[in-house]
């Protein structure tokens, strides 16, 4: 016997009931999977799409590097379209995620092709360096001895001013570990760097909270902290955005409040992927643009 009119209404409505009330649990966070509905239901915001222009020259070269334990890392230069070379442009480092490489800014992001697409607008054309930082030693020096920082500062950038590049003053974007780094590297120094934007930054509170692998024990956590001494970072021109749906967007909406004056940036629809920080890009570039 079909069900009445009635009874089918009643089971619509307590399934609606149920259906809702498993969505608040979810966004509570008493049950996982808050990125996975968030993006079901298109709550997460559209992908970016890298521009289909041709990018500017690149040149691309290695070292031996002392810093990094004797390895070779690779690195390359993108320039904006139609500017030679040997131009005397300033110099953003792009300071890639984990498991990256100094190919991931251009086959992932697409950052030259982003800047190909904009830089006409732009009043402070740059060149956007990226470098093989190590899969996942989050920009600092680890007890093996590697050490990336200390790699862009003694090397790399001595390598870049060789070639023409000014390197006096630099710009920093990162993402996700490279986010981290980045702002590592402007609370170390301060000094060498005129601006930075940090996308999805890798941050957390407490060791308790890290991903393995990121620190080698609480002792490097806590002498890595950027939660620590945030003054350094007072009156640096500075952007950091996140996903609202990101792991990491609570320790970073703590860092963002913890900051006088506040950075530029924010919190949008969006989680820690790609498609995220390819429609947040052209925002970090262009800051960087108007801020070196």
């Amino acid at each position: 016997m079909p069900p009445s009119r009635r009874s089918f209404l009643a089971a619509g409505v307590g399934a609606l009931a149920v259906g809702s009330a498993g969505v608040g649990l979810v966004e509570t966070h008493v049950v996982p999977g808050r990125t996975t509905l968030h993006t079901a239901l298109g709550l997460t915001g559209e992908n970016g799409t890298i521009p289909d222009v041709e990018p500017g020259q690149q040149v691309t070269g290695s070292f031996r590097s002392a810093a990094r334990g004797d390895a070779q890392v690779h690195w390359a230069a993108a320039y904006p379209p139609g500017s030679p070379t040997d131009a005397p442009l300033p110099v953003v480092l792009a300071l890639h995620g984990r498991d990256g490489d100094h190919r991931s800014a251009f086959d992932d992001l697409g950052l030259d092709r982003f800047m190909a697409a904009a830089v006409a607008k732009w009043p402070t054309p740059f060149a956007l360096v990226s470098v093989d930082g190590g899969a996942a030693t989050f920009w600092h020096r680890r007890r093996n001895g590697d050490d990336p920082q200390a790699m862009l500062l003694t090397e790399l950038l001595p390598l870049l001013s060789e070639r023409g590049l000014r390197t006096d003053r630099i710009g920093l974007f990162g993402w996700s570990m490279g986010g981290y780094g980045a702002l590592l590297l402007a609370e170390r120094h301060p000094d060498r760097v005129a601006a930075a934007a940090a996308l999805s930054p890798a941050l957390w509170e407490s060791y308790d909270d890290v991903r393995p692998g990121a620190f080698d024990n609480e002792t490097d956590f806590r002498a890595n902290d950027v939660f620590a001494d945030q003054r350094p970072l007072d009156g640096l021109r500075l952007r950091i955005d996140c996903g609202q749906d990101d792991a990491f967007a609570p320790a970073t909406r703590s860092f963002v409040r913890a900051l006088h004056p506040r950075p530029s940036g924010g919190f949008q629809p969006g989680a820690h992927t790609i498609g995220y920080w390819r429609r947040m890009v052209p925002d970090h570039l262009a800051f960087l643009a108007w801020n070196l």
